[in-house]
């Protein structure tokens, strides 16, 4: 099969990268090379920074109601080719269609959001401040923004940036994952084909080189990124001393708590969707189930047998309910971290380490995998494993299941099931997470709230999507005016 060209799509045109060839692009489902992604340099991204500084002025200038018009045609185009793009993301990331689809309606929804910008960026103002004058605040955008992402959600979380970025008046650059650039490319011709002017969107291919070089340029305002702790923390410092506003969402490790009033059958299907939905390769997915009192028996014993019956394979087939993880490296270093679980005294009660799709022995496959016993306060309770993993800890009460959060360096989510509401309000109230979930799996914000996050979990101030999207692509300017009759000192 011949391999797709990556190209950058500077200035309102596909480039070809000046750097060379960079990361093969490999379907995991099937172990094949279906592209090869470009290694990135500064001098791509100087052509892309210079083409959207050359088209801020102009677009800025674009009043807030016009330049949504063209968001509505993006939207447009997204929904005649959503089947298209979802496939895409399937076959270079390997989550089943159904995921994918599910993925990009929920970055549709940022375009929808977005497109209320001639409201969502409207200052206030007060009449007489003091006798005789006014004062108003405005927003106005930046200049020129870009964004990192990752590979988990390559249609997704591009749109928790892009939309809100030019809706506010600036001129964006994104750098997708080099592991999975098909999906992206495609969303960009499709907002070619929108008329939006040369510039305003930019897409640069490539890996650290081309990060760095964001992250350095002076002419590039905000940086918005998501990906593991350890990268959110070198972005951030590095893009925050070269004075630029910065939002870095990082790694997780959500835990869940199972009290004895939960309902067990729908518990159970939520948890092990939450847990194996996309291969566990999403910052939401739980990976620690915390059971309380009589809870541990039932939960232990329906998610192992829920976990052992799930089908793995091609996320294009019909009937898979999981794919692969993202590459053969993941693979093996997710097998390590259960190895790993087990020399630490948990028990694999499903082991998903050997597993193996029919007719895709080339796979990076990763069956669901259940360890019982995961001591408190180990290695494995802490390490952000991303992937199929659910680990089982037990705990007496409610308050020693929420101590067990509590100590985690992370704080991304949480969620808790009962029929309690005494218990979920406690929970939701004092849990230190920044989503929270009752009787939910998966806490993931809508498009008009922030996608939040704590602790380790997050760099910065202001979060994707909504109006934190809107704060942060725009600067305040608050004007103080008098427009007197005769001139005076008085006030």
């Amino acid at each position: 099969m011949a391999t797709k060209e990556i190209l950058n799509y500077i200035g309102g045109a596909w480039q070809k990268p000046v750097s060379g060839d960079g990361l093969p692009v490999i379907n995991p489902a099937t172990g094949e090379t279906i592209a090869v992604s470009p290694a990135g340099s500064q001098a791509d991204v100087e052509a892309a920074v210079q083409a959207a500084a050359a088209a801020f002025p102009e677009w800025r200038a674009v009043p807030p109601a016009e330049r949504i018009q063209y968001l509505f045609k993006f939207k447009q185009l997204l929904e005649e080719h959503f089947d298209e793009i979802a496939r895409i993301v399937t076959t270079e990331n390997g989550k089943t269609l159904a995921e994918a689809r599910g993925e990009l309606r929920r970055g549709v929804e940022n375009v929808e959001v977005a497109c209320g910008i001639p409201i969502l960026m409207q200052g206030y103002n007060l009449e007489d401040v003091a006798r005789g004058i006014d004062e108003l605040m405005f927003r106005q955008p930046l200049g020129v923004v870009a964004a990192i992402t990752p590979f988990n959600f390559p249609a997704m979380i591009p749109l928790w940036f892009l939309p809100y970025a030019i809706a506010c008046g600036n001129t964006f650059i994104l750098k997708p994952a080099d592991r999975v650039p098909l999906s992206m490319i495609r969303i960009v011709e499709l907002l070619h084909e929108t008329g939006l002017p040369a510039g305003v969107v930019n897409l640069v291919n490539g890996g650290k080189a081309a990060a760095d070089a964001l992250l350095d340029h002076p002419e590039v305002q905000a940086i918005s990124f998501v990906g593991s702790t350890p990268v959110a923390r070198y972005i951030y410092a590095r893009a925050s001393a070269n004075g630029k506003r910065v939002q870095c969402q990082g790694g997780a490790k959500n835990h869940v708590v199972i009290l004895p009033d939960a309902e067990p059958e729908t518990t159970t299907q939520i948890i092990a969707d939450s847990a194996y939905g996309c291969a566990g390769q999403r910052c939401l997915a739980v990976s620690v189930a915390v059971t309380v009192g009589d809870a541990q028996q039932w939960f232990r014993d329906s998610i192992t047998r829920t976990a052992a019956a799930m089908k793995i394979g091609d996320g294009l087939a019909q009937g898979v309910q999981m794919g692969p993880v993202i590459s053969e490296v993941s693979r093996q270093r997710i097998q390590g971290l259960i190895t790993k679980g087990t020399q630490q005294g948990a028990r694999a009660a499903v082991d998903g380490r050997d597993a193996v799709a029919a007719g895709l022995e080339h796979g990076s496959f990763v069956g669901p995998t259940v360890l019982d016993g995961v001591p408190a306060g180990s290695e494995l309770s802490e390490t952000e494993i991303f992937g199929p993993v659910l680990s089982l800890i037990h705990a007496n009460d409610v308050d020693e299941a929420m101590a067990i959060i509590a100590k985690s360096s992370y704080g991304n989510a949480s969620s808790i099931f009962t029929s309690s509401g005494a218990a979920a309000r406690k929970f939701r109230n004092l849990i230190p997470t920044g989503n929270v979930g009752v009787n939910i799996g998966v806490a993931a914000p809508m498009a008009y709230f922030p996608f939040s996050g704590w602790k380790g979990s997050f760099l910065g101030v202001l979060h994707a999507q909504g109006r934190d999207a809107v704060e942060f692509y725009t600067d305040k300017k608050v004007v103080i005016e008098r427009w007197p009759r005769e001139w005076s000192r008085k006030f």
